[in-house]
């Protein structure tokens, strides 16, 4: 059946209809002003952002959250640069998303006119594919394909490109159905030769991680290794694919690794990897699985082929969204595990031995131990609570040990964004406003995109904000104390009272400095955020001397400046 006649505007808000979009989220422009003016009329929810950098990471956060494609609506030229950084994420992170960019008319282009990019050239390399639609009686056809893409196989973005002359042309033209994710699914052959090699190992491990996981693969995940009494770890950001209380769970593979952990995988005569890419970060760069040939024997599962050996030549790859393989390996019949069983409570113990109050804390010289910090928040945050945090030295204290819960309580981006901590924060609770969201930022951090405080008061987005204040981008200054020790350059940061801001907003703010403050405070914002539906920070000051769980940053510099003097 063909429409009446409709605007290209019209005809794509129609067709985000048809694909189940409920929210959007994006920065006005006068380039796709029909949009907009479609927008009016329909019940999909736009979230205005304050910048696009912000709106972007809102959308991918949103993808990460449902498993749908996170929209994002962006203006041409200086709009669409700043949403890069969330495609960019998307694209490592294996999320969903769509990025609609307005672009200059065809009566314009290639004249380098007004804010004028070439977006094929311009996103080529980070995402799954670019197009731009110069027909109207197209765009059901653009959009369908746009969302096939983003969920098919290994999630990620698309983005499309929509002349500000065809968005007001009209044509006649019928919407198209729902889209459908494709992922492919092991042959029963292949999981009897992955049972094969599992009746085969002594010690095997088995990883996490990537895109297209679900409430009942994680399920299905824990059964299959329940019943084969395997050791499962998480690879980095992916925490949250399995219950981190659960007996199997052994901790996470990325940065700041439990050594003992990072042992047992280099010493498994058998991994199994389901879903992640086995990237720089998930394999200490490239050391805890040698590359191109393994020594350990290898079991790839990945939903992108074109993934699976072009770093690693596992022994046996497997093709497969999350879900496809795990339902199998949920019903395959269980090995004998008695040469391994008794690795489990090894590797539960050394992770419960990891995540004890580190050292620089037991003296109690730090005024605030932010151990302590982590620990006040298990006793009183819900387990279905959400933990989102961007990139830092911050990061480490949520990820060493916070306990995370059943899927999905973690955001935060594997491609390493700054910035991403508080958008993150703000779209799950427009997302899933009935659940808890505390975000971890660092001061740096936080500053990127924090104007998006406004944002969250704007839809009433109740997010916990800790700010994690040691007046410096922490992470850089250690890099910089291990290479050129004691000669600071760069990294120290003036800031402002962050409490204080806060409030300017319209939000609630705290500074805490001392360990026994921070419970008090933490429960006020929790209640402040619940009665009023309004953001709260607590900025925690601390000696940015404690740079890492492990080592100070004078430690650093000391054993830097002996090497360089030996």
């Amino acid at each position: 059946m063909t429409h009446p006649s409709r605007t290209g505007g019209q005809i794509l808000v129609d067709a985000l209809h048809v694909h189940g979009v409920d929210t959007a989220f994006g920065v006005p422009g006068e380039s796709y002003l029909d949009v907009l003016d479609a927008l009016h009329d329909s019940d999909i929810r736009f979230v205005i952002n304050r910048q696009e950098g912000g709106a972007a990471f809102m959308a991918e956060a949103y993808g990460k959250l449902t498993g749908k494609p996170g929209i994002c609506f962006v203006t041409r030229g200086p709009g669409a640069t700043n949403a890069s950084i969330g495609v960019h994420t998307a694209y490592q992170d294996s999320t969903p998303m769509i990025l609609f960019i307005g672009q200059v008319g065809n009566d314009f282009v290639d004249r380098e006119a007004f804010q004028e990019i070439d977006y094929r050239r311009m996103y080529g390399q980070m995402a799954k594919w670019v197009a731009q639609i110069d027909r109207a009686d197209r765009m059901p056809e653009y959009i369908a394909r746009a969302f096939q893409i983003a969920t098919s196989g290994r999630p990620g973005p698309v983005v499309l490109a929509l002349p500000e002359d065809m968005l007001i042309d009209t044509a006649q033209v019928a919407d198209t159905r729902r889209y459908q994710p494709v992922q492919a699914a092991p042959s029963q052959a292949q999981i009897d030769t992955l049972r094969g090699m599992l009746a085969e190992a002594q010690r095997p491990v088995v990883l996490l991680g990537g895109g297209t996981w679900n409430a009942q693969a994680c399920a299905d995940l824990q059964t299959f290794a329940e019943a084969n009494m395997l050791p499962v770890a998480c690879t980095f950001r992916f925490q949250d694919l399995m219950d981190n209380a659960h007996p199997h769970y052994i901790g996470d593979v990325g940065i700041g690794i439990n050594p003992k952990l990072a042992a047992r995988v280099k010493d498994a005569d058998l991994v199994i990897a389901i879903g992640p890419r086995l990237g720089e970060m998930t394999t200490g760069g490239y050391t805890l699985l040698d590359s191109p040939v393994p020594k350990q024997r290898l079991v790839h599962i990945h939903n992108d082929p074109e993934e699976l050996g072009s770093v690693y030549q596992a022994e046996l790859m497997i093709a497969s969204g999350a879900p496809q393989a795990t339902s199998m390996l949920a019903a395959m019949e269980p090995v004998d595990a008695s040469a391994w069983r008794h690795t489990v409570a090894e590797a539960k113990a050394d992770l419960a031995a990891f995540q004890q109050q580190p050292p620089i804390f037991k003296d109690g010289q730090a005024p605030l131990d932010l151990w302590q910090v982590v620990q006040d928040m298990m006793a009183v945050l819900p387990r279905d609570a959400i933990i989102t945090n961007g990139a830092g030295n911050y990061a480490s204290w949520a990820h060493r040990f916070y306990r995370y819960g059943a899927m999905r309580t973690q955001l935060a981006p594997t491609n390493g964004a700054m910035g991403y901590a508080v958008p993150s924060g703000i779209a799950a609770k427009i997302v899933d406003p009935q659940r808890t969201v505390v975000t971890f930022a660092g001061d740096g951090e936080f500053m990127m995109t924090g104007q998006e405080l406004a944002t969250a008061v704007q839809y009433e987005a109740g997010v916990v904000i800790l700010v994690f204040n040691n007046s410096m981008f922490g992470t850089i200054r250690m890099h910089q104390e291990k290479t050129y020790p004691g000669r600071v350059s760069g990294t120290t940061l003036h800031n402002p009272d962050f409490a204080a801001l806060a409030q300017a907003y319209g939000g609630h703010g705290e500074v805490v400095e001392k360990t026994a403050d921070f419970a008090p405070a933490l429960a006020r914002a929790l209640e402040h955020t619940k009665s009023k539906n309004l953001p709260a920070v607590i900025e925690l000051r601390y000696d940015g001397n404690l740079i890492t769980p492990n080592l100070t940053l004078e430690a650093m510099r000391k054993a830097a400046q002996a090497t360089k003097a030996g």
